[in-house]
């Protein structure tokens, strides 16, 4: 396995010292792994698709416009 150093905002790591309990590093692995296996089914996901990155931002245009109409901010 390989070992990896990570930086942590202060407030995060006096809670981390405070409960010596729990093996933070599993928490962190288990995290890691939860979002590795997200991007791997993303990746699957659009691996097969034919839509370029302008069309992605197109069809994403269009959602934010129809949810800030729906919304009357615009």
């Amino acid at each position: 396995m390989v070992n990896m150093t990570l930086a942590v905002p202060e407030e995060l790591h006096r809670i981390i010292k405070k409960h010596t309990e729990i093996r933070w590093s599993e928490v962190a692995r288990r995290a890691m792994q939860e979002q590795a296996t997200k991007l791997e089914i993303l990746d699957s996901i659009t691996s097969k698709s034919k839509l370029t990155l302008k069309d992605a931002e197109e069809i994403g245009n269009k959602i934010k416009m129809g949810i800030a109409k729906r919304h009357g901010l615009i």
